[in-house]
């Protein structure tokens, strides 16, 4: 279950030059050539897993890199699902700012001449000083949502340090920008990010990018415990292998679904992975704390910046209010007689 990542490209990575050089290691090796969520022809013959297990091994590595990696690969399959992605220069960093809070507010206005500008704040904006490019959200005249692709270098568009004081996730660099008449590229039709099949499948890989950050601290714990370690500890490793057991199958699981019904709508899927993965990656962190207890917390810096890293990135989770949502799609489910598809659509099966 802990055997470590095949040596490739991500054991050269060296954090202490700072996320931003690191991204740019990834983009500049093609690790970032993901294949595409549900990328398959409906026969299972997608690569969902492929994707995610890359996710979860930068993830491992380092939980502020791959907030920054997963928004770059996730603009890569917007555009290419969406199209209409402006020309870019080789080794453009991408970025995906759509939290849309109700202090912050980015409105396009359109051209004559074909083009949109923006303007307003677009707050939680990971990696904003080291990424070429981003996708964002906003809001056009009639007040339908919408996606456009912009440039960072350019008079319209300011970073500011504002919007981030928590310790954990500190490196992802998640602040504001003020936009003001910036250039941009509208992509897709008003209602687009949310209604593609992309958004929920999307949505799952952020899953694997909590297992990867609980994979990291399940190794770290492994490797302080011993032949000769006492019951305690070897107790908390196994309650961690059975919490990341389960996800794992679980992650797997709907990777298969998801290739198999690549323009179905994964919300369920989706949803049911991310909160299982959420709690596996709290069981972790509560397991790994008693088992080392506090040498490595405080004499560990990367166990140390994982365990303070992970409980924000989780919070991407919306908790109880996902908890219900779930709920609700599960009573509108219907009934396995009512299916033709039993395996594929009904809860609860083996």
């Amino acid at each position: 279950m802990f055997d470590p990542a095949p040596a490739d490209a991500l054991d050269s990575l060296t954090l202490r030059h700072g996320r931003d050089l690191a991204l740019r290691h990834l983009v500049d090796a093609g690790i970032d050539l993901l294949p595409l969520p549900g990328s398959g022809s409906g026969s299972g013959s997608g690569h969902t897993l492929a994707r995610w297990r890359v996710l979860a091994d930068v993830a491992a590595h380092d939980l502020s890199l791959v907030k920054l990696f997963e928004g770059h690969t996730d603009a890569l399959a917007i555009l290419a699902e969406l199209g209409g992605a402006p020309a870019t220069p080789a080794g453009a960093r991408w970025a995906t700012w759509c939290a849309e809070p109700p202090d912050a507010r980015v409105v396009f206005e359109a051209e004559s001449k074909g083009g949109i500008r923006l303007t307003g704040t677009k707050a939680w904006c990971s990696g904003a000083a080291s990424v070429t490019h981003a996708v964002l959200s906003g809001w056009n005249a009639a007040g339908e949502p919408c996606l456009a692709a912009v440039a960072m270098d350019q008079p319209g568009v300011r970073v500011t340090g504002d919007g981030w004081h928590a310790l954990g996730m500190a490196a992802s660099a998640s602040v504001d920008v003020r936009l003001d008449g910036a250039r941009a590229v509208q992509i897709g039709a008003p209602g687009d990010y949310v209604r593609r099949p992309g958004f929920w499948q999307g949505g799952a890989g952020i899953a694997a990018c909590w297992f990867g950050g609980a994979l990291g601290i399940a190794r770290r714990v492994r490797e302080l415990t011993g032949p000769k370690s006492d019951a305690h500890r070897v107790a908390h490793l196994g309650a961690i292998e059975v919490a990341l057991g389960a996800a794992a199958a679980l992650l797997r699981e709907s990777a298969a679904w998801i290739d198999r019904h690549p323009q179905a709508d994964a919300q369920r899927v989706a949803m049911r992975a991310r909160l299982a993965v959420e709690q596996a990656a709290n069981d972790v962190m509560h397991h790994a704390g008693r088992a080392v207890g506090a040498g490595p917390l405080c004499r560990d810096p990367h166990f140390a910046q994982a365990m303070a890293d992970l409980p924000v990135f989780l919070r991407q989770s919306h908790a109880e209010r996902d908890l219900a949502a779930l709920g609700q799609l599960l009573g509108k489910q219907p009934t396995p007689d009512d299916n033709e598809h039993k395996e594929d659509t009904s809860p609860w099966t083996l």
